[in-house]
């Protein structure tokens, strides 16, 4: 990987902005979002007809009719094109952590404000055919394993993003900054178990985010009687 790998977090989170937004970006910045959607959609549907290996970064850029210099000012690899639907949920959650009008209600608990934060984030990731692209690049990353690397060293670097927006928004005493990293990381496994479900289902019109959501709540749910199931041995 680049130099540059950990600016992938960054980029996504200028990416999910949301098209909300777009009135107040700039003629320059709208057009690199719609060439960085552009070599997103295109990527997935070229892996998905011939494999991630199967095609090549020039092959790509030619699709889409970009310079390999403007691929690279965009992402940084080819795991990282093809993980963008999925890096862009992520960087739309850490701006949600961020986000100065939004304060966490009395009481609430630190797992409870990450899972309201990559709730919405689901709900409000930018783009119509989001759920779609989450969808291929999952399915993709089950046969590529430099996909699920890149995915590992991505989540990483999110997790470092989130305990340092949360260190600077909250007050938490010595002895918390292990109790918030494992909270952290039982929200990614949470997701994952939720998001693995959501891949594996059948059916037409299953794959909404509305389904992505319930599946993450629900696991979100299950997790304190995860620490409570009785080791029953098997009676012989």
């Amino acid at each position: 990987m680049s130099t540059d790998a950990d600016a992938d977090v960054p980029a996504a989170r200028t990416a999910a902005a949301g098209t909300a937004d777009d009135a107040r970006l700039s003629l320059r910045e709208r057009k690199k979002l719609r060439t960085r959607q552009a070599l997103v959609d295109t990527a997935l549907e070229l892996f998905g007809e011939r494999g991630f290996d199967g095609v090549t970064l020039d092959e790509l850029c030619d699709a889409v009719e970009v310079s390999k210099r403007t691929f690279f000012r965009t992402f940084t690899s080819k795991e990282d094109v093809a993980m963008a639907p999925t890096q862009d949920l992520w960087a739309a959650f850490l701006a949600n952590l961020e986000d100065e009008d939004t304060e966490p209600a009395r009481g609430q608990t630190v797992f409870a404000l990450l899972e309201g934060a990559l709730t919405r984030a689901v709900d409000t990731v930018p783009g119509e055919g989001w759920a779609a692209g989450v969808l291929a690049s999952r399915r993709l990353a089950a046969e590529t394993p430099s996909m699920d690397a890149h995915g590992l060293a991505f989540c990483d670097r999110t997790t470092v993003a989130a305990l340092a927006v949360l260190s600077r928004r909250l007050t938490l005493s010595p002895g918390d900054d292990l109790r918030v990293r494992l909270a952290l990381d039982m929200l990614v496994a949470a997701f994952h178990r939720a998001l693995d479900g959501w891949t594996a289902q059948g059916g037409r019109g299953a794959h909404t985010r509305a389904d992505l959501a319930a599946r993450f709540r629900e696991a979100c749910t299950a997790l304190p009687g995860a620490l409570t199931v009785p080791a029953h041995p098997h009676r012989t």
